[in-house]
């Protein structure tokens, strides 16, 4: 069994391969198996690994089954101690691997961590998919060290200490693989958007713990399956988060916390029509309201057994104050203003 298997997953992503594979396989062969996933792509993906990258192994899918249950059917095909879920958009760096492997190796506790994130585009700024360690606020509402909303800070060092997180980004996620094998994976029911925030969160229900360790760096370019401004991403996002809270939330929190986010999803929905125009984002939020009361039913049994599961409330607890508040009403743009220094 490997110690260490790197599994990109590709979707029509050729160009990405073709721009940052060579430096995966540069920084991290000697440390890893590398493989491809491919979601069945209809571009010239598959030619130009089996032509150009003959050295990675090849995973074929049936279809594009989306990020979640794409990686799920691939890791399934993977033995190895180490599972690292890295995007073709990355861009990784000398001794990237060390960090990770190290600190993992040595907290058994640890079940997941990821390296600090970075901007392609903008060198010395985080980028927006996981900065330097995602958090979910107590409605459940996820930002970063480095991030908060649409807000992206500049790094000047003020978050290179490692830190317990409450959720890796799936851009570069490192994971036992006892431990996703444990929790069942990611939900492929998702598709694509806040799995790795939702398996990330069962993972911690359990008692284990995630971390950031910037001492490992990479750089991103974020965004190349569906652009920011994409209604589809907005449809996933909101459902997607609303399924993870059914899951995942606690009896005694779960009544209150839905009833505040069908008042603020649906604010959320009109501003973008009104003060945006922004018409299919405003339809993107009522359809993944309306889907998600209809497949709410379909995961009353994963919330029994998620339940079930909880080791205590320590390492599953959100951030106690709401980030909408901080961020609109008390202007906090960073994380150190926002965010007590014991949360």
């Amino acid at each position: 069994m490997d110690k260490l298997a790197i599994v990109i997953l590709n979707w029509n992503g050729a160009a990405m391969l073709r721009q940052y594979l060579p430096g995966v396989l540069q920084y991290s062969r000697d440390e890893a198996t590398i493989y491809v996933a491919d979601n069945a792509s209809t571009d010239d993906s598959v030619a130009l690994l089996k032509e150009s990258f003959p050295e990675v192994r090849l995973i074929r899918l049936d279809k594009n089954r989306g990020f979640a249950d794409g990686y799920n059917r691939a890791l399934a095909q993977v033995e190895a101690e180490y599972y690292l879920l890295l995007n073709s958009d990355i861009e990784v760096t000398h001794h990237w691997l060390t960090p990770l492997l190290e600190f993992m190796d040595s907290h058994p506790q640890a079940a997941a961590c990821q390296p600090k994130l970075l901007s392609i585009f903008n060198r010395d700024r985080f980028e927006y998919a996981g900065a330097c360690g995602g958090y979910l606020d107590r409605l459940g509402y996820p930002f970063c060290r480095g991030r908060i909303f649409d807000t992206v800070e500049q790094d000047c060092g003020q978050y290179d200490q490692p830190a317990e997180i409450h959720w890796a980004t799936g851009a570069a996620l490192l994971v036992r693989s006892s431990i996703y094998k444990e929790v069942g994976g990611l939900d492929g029911r998702f598709f694509a958007h806040q799995e790795e925030i939702e398996m990330c969160w069962r993972i911690r229900i359990r008692g284990y713990r995630i971390y950031c360790l910037p001492d490992s760096r990479v750089y991103h370019v974020g965004g190349g399956t569906l652009p920011k401004e994409n209604p589809m991403k907005t449809y996933l996002n909101f459902r997607n988060n609303l399924t993870m809270l059914y899951k995942c939330l606690p009896d005694k929190d779960l009544r209150r916390v839905m009833c505040l986010r069908w008042w603020l999803d649906y604010m959320a929905a009109w501003q973008m029509l009104l003060l945006k125009r922004n018409v299919g984002d405003f339809k993107a939020v009522y359809r993944a309201r309306r889907d998600f009361k209809r497949w709410r039913k379909d995961f009353v049994k994963d919330r029994q057994l998620i339940q079930q599961s909880r080791e205590g409330d320590g390492s599953a607890k959100l951030v106690p104050l709401s980030i909408l508040w901080k961020y609109y009403v008390k202007g906090c743009r960073q994380f150190t203003n926002c965010i007590p220094a014991n949360s």
